[in-house]
This record gives C-alpha cells, structure tokens and sequence, in this order.
C-alpha cells in the first residue's frame, strides 16, 4: 500500500480537532477527515455539506447511494466505493446486485427511468464538467422538483471532490478493510 501524501492526523488528535472544530466525532475517525482535519474549517464545511445530503436530504437515499457509487466506480475511487458499499447496503437498503450493475449500468436493465436518467446526468457530469440543459430537464421531469435537481448536482460536485481528494492525497482506507467489495474488480474502467 502506497503511504498517504499527507499524514493522516492521529486518532487522538484528529478526535481534539474535530471536537473543536464542530465535526462529529464519527467521522473524525475516518482516514478521509484524518486529512481534512489538517484545515478543520475545510473538514466541518465538508462534513456539513455532506451530511446534509446523507440524512434529510431532497434525494431519495437509495439513489443518492446511485450516485456516490456510480462517481467512486467511474473514477477508480476505492476509497469512495469501499466506504459507501457498506453504507449504501447496511444503512441505506441497497442491494450487492444494485451497486454491482452499476458499474455497467447502460447494459443493465437493472435501473428504471428516474434511476437512468440520474446516472447518465453523472456520468455526463463526470466526462464533460457539467450537465447539458436536457439531462437536467430530464431529471427535474421524473425527480419532481428544482430542490432535488439542485441536490443532486450538489451531490454529483461533493462525491466527485471527495473522489479528486482520496485519489490525490493516496488516502488509505481503513485499516482491516478491503478494497472494491464484494470481489477486488478495481473501477475506472468502465
């Protein structure tokens, strides 16, 4: 395993900072806030931006899973798709066939119309930068509301950033985890 381009704070300490900083106490024990903990006003704005999404947002949480996963697998971001499987399995109802399809879900007809549309608005955000006015009239048409368009945008920048940032600084992921459950198949490549 390649070291980490910034050392990850010590637990203690990353647990100090966070306290001060007003980043809950969880999340301060995770490689990814290790890091960010370096800049705690970057690792609380990070931790607000994306617990506000993760609990009470305007997505439904199964397809906001859709959309971490589908952003850890099309960017080869282990650490994003190792933390979210058992996030996206144990608190948020996916299924292992659900997330697995998503590494080829233009093949699949696994995914419904609303499901569809969302993952081609990630994947054109993830290839050209932003999303073309009909992806979004699409997804407003099927999500129902401008809130849930402009989360899920929001959702696509944040989930992308933590994908830039674990790729870039070499985060490790947590020690004893393995990487790209269920079966080691790397991303990225799809």
């Amino acid at each position: 395993m390649t070291p980490p381009r910034v050392a990850l704070l010590d637990a203690g300490r990353a647990l100090a900072v966070a306290e001060e900083a007003g980043v809950p106490g969880p999340l301060a024990t995770l490689n990814v806030f290790r890091v960010l903990l370096h800049r705690p006003k970057v690792a609380k704005a990070m931790s607000d931006l994306l617990l506000s999404m993760l609990f009470g947002g305007a997505l439904d949480d199964r397809l906001r899973e859709f959309v971490i996963m589908r952003i850890g697998w099309a960017t080869g971001a282990d650490y994003e798709w190792t933390q979210h499987w058992t996030i996206a399995r144990d608190t948020f109802g996916c299924s292992e066939s659900d997330l697995l399809e998503l590494r080829d879900w233009e093949a699949s007809d696994h995914f419904d119309d609303t499901e569809r549309a969302v993952l081609a608005l990630v994947d054109e955000t993830l290839a050209t930068g932003s999303a073309s006015a009909a992806a979004v009239a699409r997804c407003r048409e099927l999500l129902g509301s401008d809130e849930s368009v402009v989360e899920l945008v929001a959702a696509i920048g944040a989930w992308r950033s933590i994908s830039q940032l674990t790729r870039s600084l070499e985060i490790p992921l947590e020690e004893g985890v393995d990487s790209w459950p269920p079966d080691g198949r790397p991303g990225g490549a799809s």
